[in-house]
């Protein structure tokens, strides 16, 4: 059962893959949609594709049907295959659809791989700072006590957060949750989203990932959706609310407005060097001149998640000097701490 009863970015690439599949060999679309709510185990999914097949009988399109369930279908979909039942090229549209999804979900599949490791790492480390806190650092604590040795400030911190962790434990779930949510509540304001979304992408390595990754999406979405028969100026008004970082989302939008305005998309991208390689204007503008944009568009982002791909590869080996240092730091902080005023009472002896 899938978690949550969600449909899954796997699920939807099936269903687009098997309904370009159907309409290729003339099924119509109230028995495709018939059928595949047969085959999927989703029942959310199940109970979403008998509605529109029930929709598609008493006569509506099936772009507005599909429109009916955004957290489903997301607007590109609803888009192409609108345009897709006006120029009667549904099938061809569907095609390229399935191929966008099927991209998306490679390059979302190869971030996740690659962040599994640091990930585990960190946790794992948390884990056991914590565990030495509650389990090791009051035992030092009523060392020194008895002791009576002046304690330098490293070593007051630590045995307060150590004698805090330890006296109220079972207090530490909650607010870990406390302070999951406020930074999730934090994180869904405008100040908030543009605070933390401007700043991952000045994280070494991680923010590359973030300006190469918008990139393809950019490219591929805008490209597919070009290539479909979507006007520029509608496609840029999709591709803004399919991006993430809301610089990116902001970016699009003023692109879509200059180019209202008279200006080419090559024109427009060029104020935008900091999110989009310089590079990817020049291109563009080769594919305005031509007349071939959409392709050139799919070439970069082919070219571009092929640079993430690269990236994920050797994340782990990149980023495993940062980890050993935190880690380094981490511990040297915690031995120090405990020696230091060790050291200092033999010193005295």
């Amino acid at each position: 059962m899938n978690i949550f009863n969600r449909v899954s970015l796997s699920e939807k690439l099936m269903f687009i893959n098997n309904l370009q599949l159907m309409v290729s060999t003339g099924v119509s679309l109230p028995r495709a949609f018939s059928i595949l709510s047969e085959q999927t185990k989703n029942r959310k999914f199940k109970k979403v594709l008998k509605e529109i097949s029930e929709k598609i009988v008493k006569g509506k399109d099936l772009s507005e049907s599909l429109s009916d369930y955004p957290n489903i279908f997301s607007e590109i979909v609803c888009s192409m295959v609108s345009v897709g039942e006006e120029a009667g090229t549904l099938e061809k549209v569907l095609n390229i659809l399935a191929k966008q999804l099927e991209k998306e979900h490679d390059l979302r599949s190869k971030l996740k791989n690659a962040m599994i490791y640091p990930v585990i790492l960190i946790s794992f480390m948390i884990i056991i700072g914590i565990v030495m806190m509650i389990m090791v650092v009051p035992k030092f604590s009523e060392l020194f006590s008895s002791l009576g040795i002046t304690l330098p400030i490293a070593t007051r911190i630590l045995i307060f957060i150590g004698n805090g962790l330890a006296k109220y434990w079972y207090l530490l779930p909650i607010i870990l949750l406390v302070l999951f949510f406020l930074i999730r509540i934090i994180l869904k304001t405008p100040a908030g989203k543009s605070l933390w979304d401007g700043w991952s992408l000045r994280i070494p390595v991680i923010g590359k990932i973030i300006i190469k990754t918008n990139t393809t999406y950019t490219s591929r979405t805008l490209g597919s959706l070009i290539a479909s028969g979507v006007p520029i100026v509608r496609s840029l008004e999709v591709v803004s609310k399919t991006l993430g970082n809301v610089h990116y989302k902001r970016a699009i939008a003023d692109t879509e407005e200059k180019i209202k305005k008279g200006s080419t998309l090559s024109e427009a991208l060029m104020e935008y060097e900091n999110l989009y390689p310089s590079v990817i204007p020049q291109i563009i503008r080769i594919g305005e001149e031509t007349g071939k944009t959409s392709n050139v568009l799919e070439k970069i982002a082919e070219f571009f998640e092929k640079e993430v791909d690269n990236i994920t590869k050797n994340l782990s080996a990149v980023l495993e000097p940062f980890l050993i240092l935190l880690v380094g730091l981490c511990v040297g902080f915690f031995a120090l701490s405990i020696i230091q005023p060790l050291y200092g009472m033999l010193n005295t002896i």
